[in-house]
Formats: structure tokens, sequence, C-alpha cells
């Protein structure tokens, strides 16, 4: 059976944009996200995922790919939805937090794709980053 966490992401999505809201996706970053290292605060980035904010966007089953602009710059991001922390609207902070265990985090840890730069070494350990974005997501619901 398939997992349900990209269908609430693809829910969840459409419930704010249908509202007129802005969706916002929490990453814990690893080595396969295609993010710009130098967004990456305390193991995470806070990505906005609006129809204003991203070009090409594809909400699969195991990857979140589009374009956006970092710093006025043009960038192809790429999050698989294992890494997928809360997906919450801006403007109210509704949403859904979801489980990122440390197996899902660390698969890959270590080898860096194309494109992309290695995690800073000073990065906190998965679970204090976790423990971090609990606190400021308290409003939003865990899925497991």
């Amino acid at each position: 059976m398939s997992p349900t966490k990209p269908y609430l992401i693809r829910a969840i999505y459409e419930w704010c944009v249908d509202n007129g809201c802005t969706p916002y996706l929490v990453v814990q970053v690893d080595a396969r996200t295609r993010v710009p290292r130098e967004y990456v605060r305390d193991g995470q980035i806070v990505l906005n995922i609006s129809p204003e904010a991203t070009h090409h966007l594809a909400l699969g089953n195991d990857e979140i790919t589009f374009q956006t602009r970092f710093g006025g710059a043009l960038f192809q991001v790429s999050v698989p939805v294992a890494t997928v922390a809360a997906i919450y609207a801006r403007e109210n902070g509704q949403g859904m937090a979801f489980e990122v265990s440390a197996e899902e985090t660390s698969a890959t840890d270590g080898k860096v794709g194309a494109g992309e730069t290695a995690p800073e070494a000073a990065e906190p350990p998965v679970e204090r980053a976790t423990e971090h974005a609990a606190k400021r997501n308290a409003h939003l619901t865990r899925v497991k």
C-alpha cells in the first residue's frame, strides 16, 4: 500500500490555494535535497510553494520539484517527500506536520548529487533539528 504522506501534502496545498493562503513547506535537508544551502537553518529550509512563487511545481509521490528564485537567481528545487516535515498556510499557521525519521534523512548522507554542495559540517544532528521544528510548529497536527 502506498504511503499517505504525499496525498496529504497535496491536499493541504490545494486547501491553502483554494482559500487564498500561501502554502509553506518545511523540509529537513539531507544530501538528496536540492536547495541553495546558504538558506538552510538548523538543518531545515522553509519554502514558499505558492503558484506565484513557483514554476513547474510537481507534487509527486516520491519527490517535489519546482523552479523558484532565491536572491533573484532561478533555482531548480528538488525535495524528497520523505524529508518534508510540515506543510502549512503562512497566514494562519494551519496545516500538518510529519515525522521525519533519521533513517529517511540519512539514507544517502555524504553523497552529493550533481549541481549540489555538500551540507555544512556544522549542521545539528537530525534529532535536535526535529525537536526545534516541533517547538516552532506546535500548532500543527503530527502524522506518522
